[in-house]
């Protein structure tokens, strides 16, 4: 073998390096690892994308279970839901949120195609990030598609949902917003949930302006 081809295997080796490479750095962009352009609440983080935020770069790590164990479930029982945590939406509901998402499955926007959501409304000690009694909401929205609406709702005082499956009447409207040109980020300021501590659900629903399609999503907080 002449020296050209023992060095031509390692000289092959690179370009591919180089695509793992790039492969695993756009990965850590809050805009890639999906298969549509929509948007999610980013802070406080619903659950899919928190999941995907924390563990989309190393979802295979088994300390996973024990470290956030309800991460681990939904990424057990569907992977797409994660790397779609800008999907979780509905067409055609016309506004009437209560009779399109049933009391239960709140956090999974109530759809049915495939199940792929149902394990964000799993009960459990999902991970969360500390707001105080007045807060803001961030959202991302890839495709800019504007907003008629926000609503943002807070679980009432005395709710657990580390134990209790999430329903409408555990949930109080705290802000109400108008319509938001498109972009790319949204904020909606001054959501105030006074009277409340530890663990709570802030649950926000998003009608888009391009067309009837409504986004749901659950973020898990704690006060305090």
């Amino acid at each position: 073998m002449n020296r050209h081809d023992r060095t031509a295997p390692r000289a092959r080796r690179v370009p591919h390096l180089l695509v793992l490479l790039c492969a695993t750095l756009l990965g850590l962009l809050p805009w890639t690892g999906t298969a549509s352009a929509h948007g999610s609440v980013v802070d406080p983080a619903s659950r899919n994308y928190g999941c995907w935020l924390r563990w989309g770069s190393d979802h295979l790590n088994p300390a996973m279970e024990q470290q956030d164990p309800m991460c681990w479930q939904a990424w057990r029982a569907d992977p797409n839901a994660m790397w779609n945590w800008n999907g979780l939406y509905r067409n055609g509901v016309g506004g009437d949120h209560r009779a399109a998402v049933p009391d239960g499955r709140l956090c999974s926007g109530g759809r049915a195609e495939g199940g792929r959501y149902n394990a964000l409304d799993a009960v459990g000690p999902w991970r969360t990030t500390r707001v105080g009694g007045t807060f803001s909401v961030k959202l991302y929205d890839q495709a800019s598609h504007g907003a008629d609406y926000f609503q943002v709702y807070v679980t009432r005082p005395g709710f657990d949902p580390a134990t209790q499956a999430l329903s409408w009447s555990d949930l109080q409207l705290v802000r109400q917003t108008g319509r938001y040109a498109p972009s790319q980020n949204y904020l909606i300021g001054d959501v105030s949930a006074p009277g409340r501590t530890g663990h709570h659900v802030v649950y926000t629903i998003w009608k888009a302006s391009h067309m009837d399609q409504t986004y749901y999503l659950c973020s898990d907080v704690t006060f305090g």
